[in-house]
């Protein structure tokens, strides 16, 4: 049976990576970004552009969210796969007021996003599940910055470091039904997001390298996953580390720019 897989922040970066590789496999894809247009080229270049289902929205909208679900499992028949990967990233600073407004908008697309992206799939794949669907997927895209707080980015750590949480509880809370909740957790992947910063960046990975990855332990049912493996290793360690060690080597690394006026970045 061909996979049924939904993704956000389809257009670029890791998302698009992740869409590609499903497709090469001969999934049938949901797609969500907010620009039609990327979405429209990302489509025509995949195989069977015919199959795949596109929706241009903001995730944060969440009745359009949710219609959006509705229409793929109705059009589909189902689900398998939901990947929450629609993403933002901007430098924070708390004693700035301005940046308030940058918190609320990183949170609400990085955490409350991903509630709102696994809700509408839920009943379906525990349906599915029952039935005897062993391949039922909710899959969390989290960051190492969710591991250990970095400074200047307060809003983004915060954000990734609640889907971490968010996912494990998910996951105990669906352990009986079927349904596997995965949570990835990228380091530095070569997209977009991370294309701007001015900063060395340790085992930087290949998006399409990246997807490869993902997408097999997503089969593989891994509860947890930081990839590449060797950022898995330094996120150990650095949750070993005192809190006066760690504060003391983070204290002069570089930061993220803010940006008071609005979101950069964006992973769409």
């Amino acid at each position: 049976m061909t996979r049924r897989v939904f993704i956000t922040g389809a257009s670029s970066g890791i998302g698009a990576a992740l869409a590609k590789r499903y497709a090469e496999e001969g999934a049938t894809l949901g797609l969500v970004a907010r620009r039609q247009h990327g979405l429209e080229q990302l489509a025509d270049g995949l195989p069977h552009p015919e199959r795949h289902r596109i929706y241009a929205l903001d995730v944060t909208d969440h009745a359009a969210l949710a219609a959006a679900a509705t229409d793929f499992i109705g059009a589909l028949g189902g689900a398998d796969v939901v990947i929450a990967n629609a993403g933002i990233s901007q430098g924070t600073l708390t004693e700035y007021a301005e940046d308030l407004a940058v918190f609320e908008r990183i949170v609400a697309t990085n955490l409350l996003a991903t509630v709102a992206t696994f809700a509408p799939f839920i009943a379906t794949l525990k349906a599915q599940a029952q039935a005897g669907s062993r391949a039922c997927r909710l899959v969390g895209i989290a960051s190492v910055a969710g591991i250990r707080g970095l400074p200047g980015a307060e809003a983004y750590s915060a954000s990734k470091a609640a889907v971490i949480s968010y996912c494990e509880s998910l996951r105990i809370e669906l352990r009986s039904s079927g349904v596997k909740v995965i949570t990835i957790v990228p380091g530095y992947i070569d997209t977009p997001m991370t294309q701007v910063n001015s900063y060395r960046m340790p085992f930087l990975m290949a998006a399409e390298k990246f997807a490869a990855n993902a997408v097999a332990r997503i089969d593989a049912g891994s509860s947890y996953r930081v990839i590449p493996w060797q950022m898995g290793v330094v996120a150990k360690l650095l949750r070993l580390l005192p809190n006066r060690v760690y504060d003391f080597l983070l204290s002069k690394a570089p930061h993220k720019t803010r940006a008071a006026s609005g979101i950069q970045n964006p992973q769409p």
